[in-house]
């Protein structure tokens, strides 16, 4: 049996607009979840955590009877420490002050619910930043792009600029890695590419 659509547990304009570039019909809702980290919780593990959560709620709370619904979290780490969306300018500057002249790594998380089954992916990442001054920062966040974002960065915008190497999957820091995407929905029958 095959789909010819799925459920995305997102608002994110970023993630619908990767899937609709691989081919994927699919209707978005935002699954509200607690995104704080657990006390001594691994990265990998809470963003697994929140995927899986994302999809669960949509499940629940019957937004997808007849499709597989499919969720990501994604979030940066540097020696161990989670980096989620900045609350504000100050906590931006200092994220990018963090990053900045290091490689870190950007964790994206995917889960998807089919058929009363979870089924899991992991995309891993690294980035290395150049330095990033203060101004610099303070301007960027005037942008608004650091909003609701990972890291207070987007690597498809205005924070490319800061980008000196990436290791991995760029579609992955983006929000949702393609490769990893494609091969969970594979595995339950999810159609591609299908005319309109």
């Amino acid at each position: 049996m095959g789909y010819d659509s799925i459920v995305l547990a997102s608002a994110s304009a970023r993630r619908s607009l990767l899937l609709t570039q691989i081919g994927v019909r699919h209707r978005a809702f935002a699954a509200d979840v607690d995104e704080t980290p657990r006390r001594g919780e691994a990265p990998d593990r809470y963003v697994g955590r929140l995927a899986a959560d994302k999809a669960r709620a949509i499940v629940h709370a019957g937004g997808a009877p007849d499709r597989p619904v499919l969720a990501a979290d994604t979030t940066v780490v540097l020696d161990g420490h989670i980096y989620g969306k900045p609350a504000d300018e100050a906590d931006c500057i200092a994220m990018l002050a963090a990053l900045g002249g290091r490689r870190h790594a950007v964790l994206t998380a995917l889960a998807l619910w089919s058929d009363g089954q979870l089924r899991h992916a992991l995309s891993t990442s690294h980035v290395t930043f150049r330095e990033i001054g203060a101004e610099e920062s303070r301007r960027y966040w005037a942008s608004g792009e650091p909003a609701g974002k990972a890291g207070a960065y987007a690597i498809q915008g205005l924070g490319a600029v800061f980008v000196e190497r990436l290791e991995g999957s760029f579609s992955g820091v983006m929000g949702l890695p393609l490769y990893e995407t494609a091969a969970l929905l594979d595995s339950v029958g999810v159609m591609r590419w299908i005319a309109p």
